[in-house]
Formats: C-alpha cells, sequence, structure tokens
C-alpha cells in the first residue's frame, strides 16, 4: 500500500513538473517490469527456441530445485515431527509431576484439616455447640449413681457402659490376631525356604547322579567298541575265507550256466533252418521274431511283383501330373499375353489422358497468368515496403 501511494505521488508530481527526486522503490519496479518485458521478448522472438521447443536446461534446473527444495521440507517436517514428539513426552511428564504434585499437596491439606482444623479444637466451638448443656452433666456411671434420683432413667437404648472395656478387649484381640498372622507369615516363609533348599539340594544330586550316569555309559560304550573291533579282529580272517568260497562257488556256478547255455543253443530250433520254428500258432499270418530266419523264395516273390505293379502305377500317376501341368502351363501363357495387351491399351489410354490434362493446365495458367498481371498492373499498384513489415511482432504482448 506504501509503494502504490508512492508511486501515486511520483506520477503526480511528474504530471506537475515538480522537480522531485525519484522514488528508488518504483524505479525498482520499472526496472524489473522491463528485465521481465526483455527476457520475455527474447524467449518469444528466438526462433530456434520456438521452433524446436523450451529451454531443456532451465526446466532441468527447475526440477533439481524443486526436488532441493521438497527434500529440505521433508528433512524439516522429519525434524519438526521429532522436536514434536520430544516435546510431547516432555509435556506428559510436566502433567504426570503436576498432577502427582497436585494429589501430594490436596493429600497434605486433608490430613492437615484432619488432624489440625478439627470442629472441637475450633475457638467458637462452644458457642456453636448444640449439646453444650447436655455435656455438662456427667455421663452415666452405673444403676447405683448417686447423683440420679429414684425417677430418673437409669438405662437408655444404645448406651453401652463397658464400651472402653469392650474396645480394649477387641484391640488385645486384634493384636493377638496379627501377632498370631505375622508368625504364621514367618514361619510360612520359613518353610518355603526350607522346601527351596530342599529342591536345590535335590536338584543338585540329580545332577550329579546324571554326571556319574553319563560317565559309566561313557566308559561302558568304550568297552563295548573295544570288544566289538577285538571280535571283528578275530573274525577277520574267517570272514575273508568264507568270502574266497563263496566267490569259487559263485564261478563254478556260473561256469556250470553258462556251458548249458551253450548246450541248448546248439541243439535248439534257434541256430537250425526250419521255418516251422518261426510259425505263430495264435495268428498264421505272424511270426515268432525270436526264431524267424527269414523269407521263403514265394514270399519273395510275391513281394518283388507288388513293388512292379506299385512302379507301373506310380509311372501312370506321375505322366498324367505332367499332362495336367503342360495344359496349366499353356493357359498361364495365353493369361499373360492378354494382359500384356491390356496394360499397352490402358499406357496408351494413360498417355491420350496426360496430354489432354496438359493442355487443361496450359490453358489454366495462361488465364491464371492474365488475371495476376492485371492485378498486379492495375489494382495492387502500392507495393509495402521494409518499414511496413517492420511494425509486426515489436512487443511481447
Amino acid at each position: 500500500m506504501a509503494t502504490q501511494n508512492a508511486a501515486a505521488v511520483y506520477r503526480i508530481a511528474k504530471m506537475f513538473h515538480l522537480n522531485l527526486p525519484p522514488d528508488p522503490k518504483e524505479m525498482a519496479a520499472i526496472e524489473a517490469r522491463r528485465n521481465r518485458e526483455k527476457e520475455r521478448q527474447n524467449r518469444i522472438f528466438d526462433v530456434r527456441t520456438r521452433v524446436m521447443g523450451v529451454d531443456v536446461e532451465a526446466l532441468d534446473k527447475q526440477v533439481e530445485e524443486r526436488k532441493l527444495r521438497e527434500a529440505t521440507e521433508k528433512r524439516k517436517e522429519a525434524a519438526y515431527g521429532t522436536n514434536q514428539l520430544k516435546y510431547d513426552m516432555v509435556a506428559q511428564m510436566l502433567e504426570r509431576e503436576e498432577a502427582e504434585r497436585a494429589r501430594r499437596l490436596a493429600r497434605k491439606v486433608q490430613e492437615f484439616r484432619e488432624q489440625k482444623q478439627q470442629l472441637k479444637h475450633r475457638h467458637d466451638f462452644d458457642l456453636w455447640e448444640q449439646n453444650h448443656l447436655w455435656n455438662e452433666f456427667p455421663a452415666h456411671l452405673g444403676n447405683n449413681d448417686p447423683y440420679y434420683g429414684p425417677a430418673s432413667l437409669q438405662c437408655f437404648s444404645g448406651e453401652d457402659l463397658d464400651r472402653a472395656t469392650c474396645l480394649r478387649m477387641e484391640q488385645e484381640r486384634f493384636r493377638y490376631s496379627l501377632e498370631k498372622q505375622m508368625h504364621e507369615k514367618q514361619q510360612a516363609r520359613a518353610e518355603e525356604m526350607y522346601a527351596d533348599e530342599l529342591s536345590n539340594q535335590l536338584r543338585l544330586a540329580v545332577d550329579m547322579q546324571a554326571a556319574q550316569t553319563a560317565r559309566l555309559e561313557e566308559s561302558c560304550r568304550k568297552a563295548i567298541k573295544c570288544a566289538i573291533a577285538n571280535a571283528n579282529k578275530a573274525q577277520g580272517s574267517h570272514q575273508a575265507a568264507e568270502v574266497a568260497e563263496r566267490k569259487r562257488q559263485e564261478r563254478r556256478r556260473e561256469l556250470g550256466a553258462n556251458i548249458s547255455e551253450i548246450r541248448h543253443q546248439i541243439k535248439s530250433d534257434l541256430l537250425t533252418e526250419k521255418p516251422q520254428t518261426a510259425q505263430n500258432f495264435v495268428g498264421p499270418h505272424r511270426v515268432q521274431s525270436q526264431c524267424w530266419k527269414g523269407m521263403t523264395p514265394e514270399q519273395r516273390t510275391a513281394i518283388n511283383k507288388a513293388q512292379e505293379a506299385q512302379r507301373h502305377e506310380k509311372k501312370a500317376q506321375r505322366q498324367a501330373e505332367q499332362d495336367l501341368d503342360a495344359k496349366w502351363g499353356s493357359q498361364a501363357i495365353n493369361l499373360a499375353q492378354a494382359t500384356m495387351e491390356l496394360e499397352e491399351q490402358e499406357r496408351e489410354l494413360c498417355a491420350e489422358f496426360r496430354r489432354g490434362l496438359g493442355s487443361f493446365n496450359q490453358e489454366l495458367a495462361n488465364e491464371q497468368n492474365t488475371h495476376q498481371n492485371y492485378l498486379n498492373s492495375m489494382i495492387y499498384t502500392n507495393q509495402p515496403t521494409t518499414q511496413y513489415y517492420l511494425q509486426f511482432n515489436t512487443s511481447s504482448r
């Protein structure tokens, strides 16, 4: 508001030609506006920036500044959050201390009131005591009290002449009960300590027994291992002899089995040339593969005849395919000749069309040239100069 008033005063002074010194704030504002206008003109009239795009370096710098600002704000917020938690904890501790202090003060005040500010200790207690006159008479001491006459009442409802004795006896019973409870509690604590000591001793004895048992087990285990090792050494030679004997018997059985297999192969139908051994009794068209020795001459002859018939059929089929291919080739040649003739006719029609279009375009160009000459010579006689074009794009607004 002060800046606007100063600018208004400066304009009034300039209007009335007053020799006042220029206002620094207004001059600074004018200079800032001029600088912003120059920057805007440079940014707008720069062909490279306007055509190719914005200033990438400036944008990258702005992005970095924004990231730095956001990181700084996050750090500030984190610091504020930490301080806020600390302050909250301190405030809670202070509140608890203040509440505890208030409770202690209230408790002390209440105790002081109960002990030092009782109603009977007040100076004006005698004036406000309602039973002052009644308390002047002595208390009832017994049925044979000489203070009261024969017509006076001697017993009242709720009156207890032996209250002090009863209270004293009750206190004695309470003291006896309290001492008994304390004695029982001490005895229970002693018994608990004794039980704990016995438990510890029992646990120690059990641990020692377990350790001794573990040592005995370890010594027994070592003795058993030594005995086993000695037994193994003693039986090692005997086992080696048994293994050698077992191997000899296995080699003997294997040799006997091989001899039996060779004898069976020599005497069986496997090495003979009997075709009947390969026949399968379940299906006549099948053979036994393990006994089959090849085809018979009749089977070979039948197979050769079937192959020869297949060769003749394949040759006839191939000849038919060649004839069909020749027909398709001749038809394709005829179709290609017809296509070439159609393309030749199309080229001739296109050339004739281009010639007609060229003549039409030439006539149209002549008419346009004539009209343009008419406009230049008759209508547009005042040609714009360079000064006319320089008056545009002089401001960024």
